[in-house]
C-alpha cells in the first residue's frame, strides 16, 4: 500500500511563502504521477499542480501558475510545493495524491488518483 504524508502547512500573511512536503512510503512503483489538490470550506477539492516522477514534467492550475512550484526529490521520496505570493484565497486544506503513471497526462481530476495523504492546513491572512 502506498502511504503519503503531508507537512509544512501553517498560518502566513498575504504575500508570504510556505513550502509543503509530501513523503511517499510503503509500496512504490517505477513511475507515478503525483499531484497537489486543495479544498476550501464549502468548496470542492480542486487541482493545484502535478508532476511526473520520472522525467519531472509539471502542470499547474491557472490560479497558481507563476506563484507555486512543484518539485520532487527522488532520493528522499518526497514531493514539494513551494508557494510564494500567497493570497487569502489560497487558504485551504492541501492534499497530496499519487497514481501509477499511465497514458493520461496531465492528471487534473481528483478521481484520477488512488492514493491520498491526510491533508495539511494552509491559512493566509489578509
Amino acid at each position: 500500500q502506498v502511504q503519503l504524508r503531508e507537512s509544512g502547512g501553517g498560518l502566513v500573511q498575504a504575500g508570504g511563502s510556505l513550502r509543503l512536503s509530501c513523503v511517499i512510503s510503503g509500496r512504490t512503483f517505477s513511475n507515478y504521477d503525483m499531484g497537489w489538490f486543495r479544498q476550501a470550506p464549502g468548496k470542492e477539492r480542486e487541482f493545484v499542480a502535478t508532476i511526473r516522477w520520472t522525467g519531472g514534467s509539471t502542470y499547474y492550475a491557472d490560479s497558481v501558475k507563476g506563484r507555486f512550484t512543484i518539485s520532487r526529490d527522488k532520493f528522499k521520496n518526497t514531493m514539494y510545493l513551494q508557494m510564494n505570493s500567497l493570497r487569502p484565497e489560497d487558504t485551504a486544506v492541501y492534499y497530496c495524491a499519487a497514481e501509477v503513471t499511465g497514458s493520461t497526462w496531465p492528471r487534473v481530476g481528483q478521481y484520477e488518483y488512488n492514493y491520498w495523504g491526510q491533508g495539511t492546513q494552509v491559512t493566509v491572512s489578509s
